[in-house]
């Protein structure tokens, strides 16, 4: 045992005819592991519970000692410190996540200029043109007066004074000619 971990042995690869060896003989490897595991799995769940969802948490400690299980280091020799070697693959779990999943977006990105539009709504067009006809049409059967008050207001945006003062009219006169138009419009477009 050197640094809190055990070295795994190789085992023997044994054909189906081949006794299985004496209990005494079967080497534990996995007991080293599960030591660690049992040392540092806890830590490691609250490590990436922070970081990444809970419900993904478990499966990352699982990969982390899959991880570090088949490492080269494990196999070729003892890893002297597990615990800082179990934060690195945590950590390079974690960006590995976190590059497959901006991988996976720029995979799904498509660019504006390359989406279909929608084409013209012909229908809400032919509503449009419609109003605007019965608007012009409505405008037109005004008295010229008060087209002209109207238009001033709502097209040129003058005030009800200003209105007044270019027309000679007072500003109750341009109020009386605005409340007429109004009213006019109103009743042809409910139609």
């Amino acid at each position: 045992m050197i640094g809190g971990f055990l070295r795994p042995a190789t085992i023997p690869q044994l054909d189906e005819d081949d006794p299985l060896p004496p209990e005494d003989r079967v080497v534990r490897t996995s007991l080293a592991l599960d030591d660690l595991y049992r040392v540092h799995g806890p830590r490691l769940l609250r490590y990436f519970s922070r970081r990444a969802d809970r419900q993904d948490a478990g499966d990352l400690v699982h990969e982390s000692f899959v991880r570090f299980a088949n490492s080269d280091a494990c196999r070729e020799r003892a890893i002297e410190c597990p615990e800082a070697y179990l934060n690195q693959i945590a950590t390079n779990l974690l960006r590995d996540r976190a590059k497959s999943a901006v991988q996976r977006s720029l995979a799904s990105h498509i660019a504006a200029d390359d989406v279909p539009l929608a084409g013209p709504d012909l229908v809400a067009a032919l509503e449009a043109r419609d109003k605007l006809n019965r608007l012009h049409t409505a405008l037109m059967r005004l008295k010229p007066k008060t087209r002209e008050i109207f238009l001033a207001h709502r097209l040129d945006g003058l005030s009800y004074k200003q209105i007044a003062e270019r027309s000679g009219l007072s500003v109750k006169g341009v109020e009386w000619h605005m409340t007429k138009a109004i009213d006019h419009l109103d009743r042809v477009l409910r139609r």
